[in-house]
């Protein structure tokens, strides 16, 4: 009630017509908590809830993580478990650093819960964020690291250029996760096509290997897109399985702009990738089907319209075994995350038989 009555309205006064205003705000605030260790640590013992859980071999402290996109430049790792997070994932990062697209770039739909963004993978480059992540605090939990291709490389560049990313940042990732399904790329989403897919993954598989120099190699997690038809991600999932892939992470943002109000029909009109409340229900039946085509073998960490504790919940009850929020934390904030919590501690105690999805309450 303090987020939605006292700082949302005021972070959407400093981001009228211009959300990204309003983002790095936010981020200024959360670097100069990062970077206070008593107040960070006073906060991680009130706010981090307890709901331990082993995804691809590595520990969480509780299953809900912060989504890519909020923090692309690593600026605040150390304040995503003092607001309760389990994980955090940033970037996503590319081998060369770049401006983004022109502003303004991201844009709020208040009424629908929804974002439109064309940011383009701003950020300032892979080696930057491996030297800020030398020098930065504790994180006191799992840090995945999103890698995107950098814009001016050509697709068939792309295997090097995403190694590149790898090589700077493997020995601070807990996970890496694989971006070919932002649409603000262009090109991008081919890398999803299964003859692509198979020899960036098999690369970077071999790449992760000579990194780990004998140790088990970091999980490589993929990132897909929701607006794939059925059959075409049945084939990414067999290329996923093939190559050794340690999860999917279900979904990206989608040019799709089903369930907008139709108030912000202009704002949806924007280009980019839309997250955020409409994409609730493609997100969960995204991570369904990748359940049921898997057989569950695959981890899935489900993202895309996690607005609430009950979304949250309903994306486990889908397969997830993970969740990662972004758009919710925006318009509902940091109390969602405790609140996600307590409901899956709740319905792990419950058993399979208590859980239930909210459609079916």
């Amino acid at each position: 009630m303090l987020y939605q009555n006292l700082a949302r309205p005021v972070l959407f006064r400093i981001g009228r017509g211009d959300a990204e205003k309003a983002h790095d705000t936010t981020l200024r605030w959360l670097t100069r908590l990062s970077n206070q260790r008593q107040a960070r640590n006073a906060l991680i013992k009130v706010n981090q809830l307890s709901a331990p859980v082993t995804v691809c071999g590595i520990p969480f402290p509780n299953p809900i993580g912060l989504a890519a996109g909020m923090d692309k430049n690593g600026l605040a790792v150390g304040a995503w478990p003092a607001l309760g997070f389990g994980f955090a994932e940033i970037g996503t990062v590319t081998a060369q650093p770049q401006p983004g697209n022109p502003q303004p770039r991201m844009f709020r739909m208040p009424r629908s819960e929804g974002i439109v963004n064309r940011m383009g993978f701003n950020n300032d480059g892979a080696q930057a964020l491996a030297a800020r992540l030398t020098a930065a605090p504790a994180i006191n939990c799992p840090l995945g690291i999103s890698i995107g291709k950098s814009k001016a490389v050509p697709l068939e560049g792309a295997i090097e250029d995403y190694l590149q990313s790898m090589r700077f940042l493997y020995p601070f990732a807990d996970y890496i996760a694989i971006n070919v399904s932002s649409p603000n790329t262009p090109g991008l989403r081919q890398l999803q096509d299964a003859g692509a897919l198979r020899a960036l993954l098999g690369a970077l598989r071999q790449e992760g290997v000579r990194l780990a120099a004998g140790r088990q190699p970091r999980p490589v997690l993929v990132k897909i897109a929701p607006d794939l038809t059925e059959p075409a991600m049945a084939q990414l999932l067999e290329v996923c399985l093939e190559t050794g892939v340690a999860g999917v992470i279900a979904t990206n943002t989608t040019l799709g702009r089903d369930g907008v109000d139709p108030s912000e029909d202009a704002i949806a009109a924007e280009p980019g990738g839309m997250s955020g409340k409409p994409l609730t229900q493609v997100s969960r039946e995204i991570v369904r089907f990748v359940h049921r085509e898997t057989n569950g073998n695959l981890p899935i960490i489900g993202s895309g319209g996690v607005m609430t504790a009950d979304d949250a919940q309903a994306m486990f009850d889908a397969g997830a075994s993970l969740v990662q929020v972004y758009s919710g934390l925006i318009y509902n904030g940091p109390g969602m995350v405790r609140r996600s919590v307590r409901r899956y501690r709740s319905a792990a105690r419950r058993g399979p038989q208590g859980s239930r999805t909210p459609q079916n309450s």
